[in-house]
């Protein structure tokens, strides 16, 4: 089986389509069996859809994949920690594991401000595994947000 610094590689490549695109350089990819099944990137803009995040993207697509709303034994990997939203999509369709990179101190719900990944109040608790090549991600970031001030 190959390690997080592998699949977290792919999410960066799909980070980098947003940042090239204009959009706030998020990247997803959904992993099941050794095998990336889904991807996504930050569209948000683009389809002027506040829910065109990465994670929602590549939901979708693991979903189509399975033909089920049901992602048990797949792994996500982000570049950013996932947002309310999406920290709820990834628990309510049984995502066995998160794995992101930088970490979201403004909306973060994998940990920094919320953590509904591992709440135990919720019907499903999802593994999270945090700074996976967080420097990478980071530095995309603050291109991204440095250019856009210029």
């Amino acid at each position: 089986m190959r390690d997080h610094r592998y699949w977290m590689e792919y999410a960066l490549k799909e980070a980098q389509k947003a940042f090239e695109l204009g959009e706030v350089p998020v990247g997803a990819v959904i992993v099941y069996r050794d095998t990336i099944i889904a991807k996504g990137y930050n569209q948000v803009e683009m389809l002027k859809d506040a829910t065109a995040h990465a994670e929602m993207i590549a939901l979708s697509a693991a979903f189509n994949y399975f033909g089920s709303w049901r992602l048990e034994g797949c792994t996500i990997y982000v570049t950013l920690e996932p947002c309310p939203m999406c920290a709820g999509a990834i628990v309510l369709s049984r995502i066995e594991k998160v794995v992101f990179a930088a970490f979201d101190f403004k909306a973060g719900a994998c940990g920094s401000v919320y953590n509904i990944a591992e709440d135990g109040n919720l019907n499903h608790k999802v593994e999270v595994i945090s700074g996976i090549m967080a420097e990478e991600s980071q530095s995309l970031l603050r291109a991204f947000f440095s250019n856009l001030r210029k």
